[in-house]
């Protein structure tokens, strides 16, 4: 009868030590999926439990499908919250980030700021708004919107810096930068465009679009300006000499804007000097802040790399362009 009883007692102990292990499992993975949402998932409200569960089971359901890219699908589940629950400030911002996804970038920003109006400080919201300006080109919004993400977290001032020098604003950027520096907070790449502004040479200036070739090369002559300047290159594509000679000079007058760097690559690429691109296009990737560059600088690195016979290289640069692709 011991031998019986201690026998139940243990198998008794090994069915609770079974359910706990299982029960820190369950809680491991909602612990690991509410950091996936980036605190995005809902907290219990007024329903039933019936209606909780479907809310709860479509609303995990839309992070996965987001999670491998099914947007579309997501945003259906999404609105099978809403019709459950309206006015969910996670269920808003979920639909922002996949219409942004979806290059639905006036139904991302209205999904956000209805967020936002529930969670004026929620700073997920805020970063993503910040985003959601990038892809509208407002930067003027994104930089008050980051400046808004600074007061709650300062150690996002370095994507403030990288905003101020997308925008050209280079009193600003080198401003912060010097901040930064003396807080011993100034990354490595940022601590190297500084020193590139400090040496930059005539201030730009804004001037007129023109499209023919011999007058914008007069006019660049005469103001130096990055509007004159983008305007040759882009024009200039298919003429490897005036590409590789306004993306030089374009470097040392505006060394935080990125299309001069990757123009000058695509230039050398073109007269298969693989390895000069590649430096260019690493020099030039610290001031990229936006995909679709970011894109573009990794499609020029997989041509360099081709170049060169780096097969391996040359196929994951063309992934990591893959995985940025809209």
């Amino acid at each position: 009868m011991i031998n019986i009883g201690y026998t139940k007692i243990h198998k008794q102990e090994r069915q609770f030590i079974f359910f706990r292990l299982a029960f820190l499992f369950l809680v491991f993975c909602f612990i690991s999926i509410n950091n996936y949402a980036q605190d995005s998932i809902p907290e219990k409200e007024d329903l039933t439990e019936e209606a909780e569960l479907k809310f709860q089971n479509f609303f995990f359901k839309a992070l996965s499908d987001k999670s491998i890219g099914n947007y579309q699908r997501a945003i259906e589940n999404l609105e099978n919250c809403n019709q459950l629950l309206e006015n969910n400030s996670a269920v808003y911002f979920e639909f922002s980030k996949n219409y942004l996804s979806l290059n639905k970038v006036n139904l991302a920003k209205e999904y956000v700021t209805r967020a936002l109006q529930k969670e004026s400080n929620n700073i997920w919201m805020l970063k993503h708004l910040v985003k959601v300006y990038q892809k509208e080109n407002n930067l003027e919004n994104a930089i008050v919107t980051q400046k808004k993400v600074v007061e709650i977290n300062p150690k996002e001032r370095s994507f403030l810096v990288r905003l101020y020098l997308y925008n050209r604003d280079y009193d600003k950027a080198i401003s912060l930068m010097e901040l930064l520096q003396y807080e011993n907070a100034l990354t490595s790449d940022l601590k190297k465009i500084k020193e590139r502004l400090k040496t930059r040479k005539t201030p730009e200036q804004k001037v007129l679009k023109l499209n023919d070739i011999s007058i914008l090369q007069q006019k660049f002559q005469k103001d130096k300006s990055y509007e004159t300047l983008e305007q040759i290159l882009k024009i200039s594509e298919s003429n490897i000499s005036i590409l590789l000679k306004y993306s030089k000079e374009g470097i040392a007058l505006f060394p935080a804007q990125p299309f001069v760097y990757l123009m000058k690559a695509s230039a050398l690429n073109s007269q298969k000097m693989y390895k000069d691109a590649l430096t260019t296009l690493k020099n030039g990737i610290d001031f990229v802040i936006e995909e679709q560059m970011q894109r573009d600088f990794y499609l020029e690195m997989a041509n360099s790399y081709k170049g060169l016979g780096d097969v391996d290289e040359e196929n994951n640069y063309k992934e990591k362009a893959k995985q940025l692709k809209s």
